[in-house]
């Protein structure tokens, strides 16, 4: 057998059996783990998880992902939390301790002194019978049968089971708490998400003296002349009460050459779109993408409540902002 064969099988395998483990971790979300949930639901502190190890870069994730939906917690390292860290936590404060054999010497060793300060423990361990289990006020199971190591040595299926338990409980966590996509955003301003859901359209749009603009009765050539001035491909028309009567964009010259009319002597009324698509200042710029999607446009007028336009919003601001 080549060894590219052999490559693909281990590969294979080790999915299979991580897998397995992962729907092994059904059965355990039980009594347990609704007890664990509320232990967290009720607590005015915040979660502090610890782990050794895989299980370190393990806890660090999820403390990650408890914080940044909706559940205050951090990572300290077990060692240090021996050497001074222990300073960090609060009574209040709930301990999430993640170790598959629940006997690893420095989580162990912060035991009497996690008894001692009265803070509660959730242990997140394989080993029922643990040291770190039977000192835990109730134990998330992650006991796996075999690791997908084939000397069932490194850990893999059980950092992968210990992953996904984290992951159930943050989920559980948010939406026991009512979190939100607009919650969400607010925890993640830098990113992509966090742009689109928080950014508004008066913040991207162009306005002012870069709005282009023209008068009902206007000659197409001067509307064209506005048009290249501004450079956004299009022009708002108003009436003469300063209120949206319609666009003129690239596509409606294309099709006013295709009809033959003349640009120097026709008005922009004739070959304006009447009225036309518009958003409002205070929309997310997500709710105007939806709108320029689903009529195939690529610019958007923004009106006021008196429909007066006051900007103009285009698929390059989108881009630039970061929300596409």
């Amino acid at each position: 057998m080549s060894q590219s064969s052999n490559l693909i099988r281990s590969a294979q395998r080790t999915i299979r059996l991580e897998l397995k483990a992962v729907e092994g971790l059904l059965v355990h979300i039980d009594a347990d783990f609704v007890r664990a949930c509320e232990m967290i639901l009720a607590s005015k502190g915040r979660v502090v998880v610890v782990g050794m190890g895989k299980s370190s870069h393990v806890g660090n994730k999820i403390a990650a992902t408890l914080a940044s939906t909706g559940t205050m917690a951090f990572f300290v390292h077990p060692a240090e939390a021996s050497h001074g860290d222990m300073g960090m936590i609060a009574k209040d404060d709930i301990i999430l301790a993640i170790s598959n054999s629940g006997m690893t010497s420095e989580i162990v060793t912060l035991l009497p002194l996690i008894k001692r300060l009265g803070i509660k423990l959730i242990s997140l361990s394989g080993n029922q019978e643990s040291m770190l289990t039977k000192a835990a006020e109730v134990n998330l199971n992650v006991r796996v049968a075999y690791e997908a190591c084939p000397l069932n040595l490194a850990p893999t299926s059980s950092t992968t089971t210990a992953l996904v338990m984290g992951d159930a409980l943050a989920v559980a966590l948010l939406e026991a708490r009512g979190f939100t996509a607009q919650d969400f955003a607010f925890l993640h301003p830098g990113g992509t998400l966090g742009r689109s859901l928080l950014l508004k359209v008066e913040n991207v749009m162009h306005s002012g003296n870069e709005l282009p603009h023209v008068r009902l009765g206007t000659l197409l050539r001067d509307a064209l002349i506005e048009m290249t001035c501004k450079s956004l491909g299009m022009t708002v028309i108003i009436d003469a009460n300063g209120r949206l009567a319609g666009v003129f964009t690239d596509g409606d010259l294309r099709r006013s050459l295709d009809r033959h009319i003349d640009i120097h002597t026709a008005i922009v009324d004739a070959v304006m779109t009447p009225h036309g698509k518009t958003a409002h200042a205070e929309m997310l710029v997500t709710e105007a993408l939806k709108i320029m999607e689903e009529y195939k446009i690529s610019a958007l007028v923004v009106v006021n409540s008196d429909n007066c336009p006051i900007g103009v919003l285009n698929m390059h601001d989108l881009l630039r902002a970061g929300v596409l």
